[in-house]
């Protein structure tokens, strides 16, 4: 859409400047807000997954998840199944694991297609 309203703008702009400069405009506008918004998104679901595997340690364990992890590296731990959760997490703290370091010693993956 930005690149039609900028050859429209391109096309136009000596007939009538006023117009082709607004259709040029709202496209930025649309395409920064959509970029703006699914970054939103993204973080909103971070944010949900920290507190879901929170909730998941204390279910596990009786404890509140270690605040030494990065959100990066318990986004990394959704997909390790309970078996293996407790002992990532024991990793992850001791050797400070990176998230792809984590993601590699998972076993037995568990899959999360609701990500956006």
């Amino acid at each position: 859409m930005v690149i039609l309203s900028i050859f429209f703008f391109i096309n136009h702009v000596s007939s009538d400047w006023l117009l082709s400069t607004i259709v040029t405009l709202i496209a930025i506008i649309i395409l920064l807000l959509s970029v703006k918004l699914r970054g939103y998104a993204v973080y909103l679901q971070d944010r949900i997954i920290r507190n879901e595997e929170n909730f998941r340690y204390y279910r596990l364990t009786g404890e509140l998840l270690d605040s030494r992890l990065t959100l990066k590296q318990v986004i990394a731990l959704r997909f390790a199944d309970d078996e293996e959760y407790l002992g990532l997490v024991e990793r992850a703290l001791s050797e400070n694991l990176s998230p792809d370091g984590i993601k590699k010693s998972v076993n037995n993956w568990k899959s999360d297609y609701h990500r956006v």
